[in-house]
């Protein structure tokens, strides 16, 4: 109760005295749908360094990850932001899937234990988002219990979202199907890898931005 009450009282301050000049975007979604590489895209574009490592294994990021000052230009236009990098969420963290891709079960179990604190960790950071872009990969059905999760988390805070389509140059990814599931928000379809329409997911930050 006292969460939603603060919320409240943040929203009324904001609306009362404008918007702030320094937003907070962080990336969430499932594990390996491309969040880090679409970090690392923004960050290579904007400051020419990469923002964490990729890996084909899920959860390789396991820890928030902030990039404080993050300036973005469009049309004359200027965006200020801290970029925020989360952990993938998934609803099911099995040490066994680990062992799988050939860890040892030591090794798996460790990364089992962060990635279920990373997803604990990414929910918690939701409340200091001023907005959130879902990177989804365009390949896979939109419609799973992660994605209802996330998008759920995100509507009961009323938080302003883009959801981002990736992997558009794998011939598998669907865009539309991505649209049909998620209506109430716009949807972009990218390549984070290939930096392909990465301008128009740009145009829908600052749009978002206001």
């Amino acid at each position: 109760m006292i969460d939603v009450i603060k919320r409240f009282i943040t929203k009324v301050l904001r609306d009362l005295f404008g918007k702030k000049k320094h937003i907070k975007i962080g990336l969430y979604g499932p594990p390996n749908g491309g969040k880090t590489t679409l970090a690392n895209r923004i960050c290579k574009d904007w400051l020419g360094e990469e923002m964490g490592p990729v890996s084909n294994i899920a959860h390789e990021t396991r820890e928030v990850t902030v990039k404080e000052q993050v300036n973005i230009k469009s049309q004359g236009r200027e965006l200020s932001f801290s970029l925020v990098d989360t952990p993938g969420i998934a609803t099911k963290i099995d040490y066994e899937d680990f062992m799988k891709v050939g860890m040892t079960e030591a090794n798996a179990k460790k990364r089992a234990k962060e990635a279920t604190k990373g997803v604990i960790e990414s929910i918690k950071w939701l409340d200091e988002m001023d907005i959130v872009v879902v990177v989804l990969d365009g390949t896979k059905d939109p419609y799973s219990q992660v994605n209802v999760t996330i998008i759920g988390n995100l509507q009961a805070r009323n938080i302003p979202v883009l959801v981002v389509g990736n992997k558009i140059d794998l011939k598998k990814a669907n865009i539309k199907k991505l649209q049909s599931a998620f209506p109430q928000y716009e949807v972009i379809g990218i390549s984070a890898k290939y930096g392909k329409e990465i301008d128009k997911f740009y145009e829908g930050l600052f749009a978002l931005a206001g």
